[in-house]
């Protein structure tokens, strides 16, 4: 693993915003010194702790989600698909560092009516359906729009039913779970899975598995809302 590599990669992120919040902060915030200060503090700390953390996520999640994609499909068993890809999507989505931010803000925007538990759990949950059925989609040859305008047809007609408040929510879900812990493992499960059956389908059963999981949360927490709406 580059090291030097991954820590460019993280400053060519990370340097645009902290400039943008330096000019901004000579011309309009103008804040106190020790709280400028503090937030050059964290540009350090983010950028060592992504480094970091991009370095593990290349040489542990990457390589065990592609090798569980393979055990998967040579597996021939649509329940352990199905039920793993449940499992699988459940689990990462709970470490979601945005999953956990959006909770947080929720619970306390709404005074403790939404819990942040609840929330989480019911997003998670949304994740690992659709990840399951992003699965089985290989294994079957689904074609990816049907089942991107099938899960999108239920999220305008929940819509309808849904509460406003709930409905701002479900949408921030979706975005929410396509974060740094999400997305790469899902991505590698996905090429992993396709990789056994190869083919000229490879590079179209690879992908499209980030967008299906992201209609799971939405149409959760819409179902969430019209429960307790």
């Amino acid at each position: 693993m580059n090291i030097k590599e991954t820590m460019v990669e993280v400053l060519t992120a990370i340097l645009p915003i902290t400039l943008v919040i330096l000019l901004l902060q000579l011309t309009v915030i103008k804040a106190e010194l020790q709280d400028f200060f503090s937030f050059l503090v964290g540009v350090i700390l983010t950028v060592l702790g992504f480094t970091l953390f991009l370095i593990g996520v290349k040489s542990s999640l990457l390589s065990m989600g592609e090798m569980l994609g393979v055990s998967l499909f040579k597996s021939g068993k649509i329940w352990f698909v199905l039920g793993l890809g449940v499992a699988v999507g459940f689990s990462v989505t709970l470490a979601e560092p945005g999953v956990q931010i959006l909770a947080n803000q929720i619970e306390r925007v709404s005074s403790g009516d939404i819990s942040k538990n609840l929330l989480v759990m019911v997003v998670s949950l949304g994740v690992g359906i659709f990840l399951a059925l992003s699965l089985i989609r290989i294994v079957f040859r689904i074609p990816l729009v049907y089942l991107i305008l099938s899960g999108y047809g239920l999220v305008f007609i929940l819509a309808i039913f849904t509460p406003e408040n709930f409905l701002a929510v479900s949408f921030d879900a979706g975005g929410a779970t396509t974060g740094p812990i999400t997305v790469p493992f899902i991505l590698s499960l996905g090429v992993g899975m396709s990789s056994i059956r190869g083919g000229q389908t490879l590079s179209e059963d690879s992908f499209g598995f980030v967008g299906l999981a992201s209609i799971g949360p939405i149409l959760a927490v819409m179902i969430l809302g019209v429960i307790f709406g």
